[in-house]
């Protein structure tokens, strides 16, 4: 048996810290894009903004249906309309802050299984990383580079592929 030490790399903005200015641009849509979250059955509101290679940004925000799993994350509704819209443009930056009905959100909000999935899928395609931005309602940011430093042990399309 072998051991195998994984390491991440996250970049940690207290509110004290400035972000970058384009991370801080970034953020801000997406904190402006929560007051369009339907999220009347988990309170949890999320808002996701997306910047591409052409300099366009793109937001998204979650929405739930009472028959879960029916919904979609801000992430990937962000994600799917870019590409829909742009398709063939790279995404640069994704950023994802949330506020909840009956709780501070403190924490920096991660993006879920199935969207660290869509991220790297997107990276695989473009052949190039994409900046991680979280953010939660109070000044304490997480920021990564590449979808690996949140799902070290990614699927990914090599694993489809069967050798004779």
């Amino acid at each position: 048996m072998k051991i195998r030490k994984i390491q991440i790399n996250v970049e940690e903005f207290s509110g004290g810290e400035p972000l970058p200015d384009p991370d801080k641009k970034l953020l801000a849509a997406a904190q402006q894009t929560i007051s369009t979250s339907y999220a009347p059955y988990s309170g949890f509101h999320v808002g996701a903004a997306v910047y591409l290679a052409n300099g366009q940004i793109i937001t998204g925000s979650n929405q739930e249906n009472a028959a879960y799993p029916s919904g979609l994350c801000a992430e990937r509704v962000a994600l799917f309309y870019a590409n829909s819209r742009y398709p063939g443009i790279e995404v640069e930056a994704i950023a994802i802050s949330a506020r909840a009905d009956n709780f501070a959100v403190d924490y920096p909000v991660a993006p879920c299984g199935a969207c660290r999935q869509v991220l790297a899928e997107i990276e695989m395609r473009q052949k190039k990383k994409i900046r991680i931005i979280m953010h939660g309602q109070n000044g304490f940011t997480q920021v990564v580079n590449g979808i690996e430093n949140l799902l070290p042990l990614m699927f990914s399309e090599e694993k489809l592929k069967r050798s004779k």
